[in-house]
């Protein structure tokens, strides 16, 4: 009885679901992003909600989606090979007139010791997707190729 006044209150008072979601993650990622893509490496990604695999084996656990600012908040999978553990940041933008590509990313940062400092850090340069990755392009992503 106590657990489901507990639970009631809760939902009208602070907008508690009783979902078991990430933390952050409450917020709607942008629909191009999510799916299967393909960069012009042709490396080859799955990206969900709480997700972003970087086949064959690079996983990121996305703890927060700030689209508004075009970037999310990931841990590096604890099988990693590189980087297992610590925090990344993936700027994004989206591209016209660049068919096959919809968008790129950029791993602003891939080795911060915290969410707070990955989330500080401002690399990317939108302006100019050739170079605005730390001197580097964007990573162009088209759907995965079948």
């Amino acid at each position: 009885m106590k657990n489901t006044l507990a639970f009631i209150l809760c939902s009208l008072l602070l907008g508690c679901s009783g979902k078991n979601e990430a933390p952050g993650t409450e917020k709607n990622p942008p629909s191009f992003i999510l799916g299967n893509h393909q960069d012009d490496y042709a490396i080859t990604y799955t990206i969900d909600e709480q997700v972003w695999l970087q086949h064959p084996e690079a996983k990121y656990n996305i703890l927060e989606w700030v689209p508004e600012e075009q970037y999310l908040i990931a841990q590096n999978d604890s099988s990693n090979a590189s980087y297992a553990g610590l925090f990344t940041r993936i700027d994004w933008i989206e591209l016209s007139g660049m068919p096959p590509y919809e968008w790129a990313f950029c791993l602003s940062s891939y080795d911060a010791t915290s969410v707070k400092e990955a989330a500080s850090v401002t690399i990317a340069n939108r302006d100019e997707p050739k170079s605005g990755c730390n001197g580097f392009p964007f990573s162009r992503m088209q759907p995965a190729l079948k």
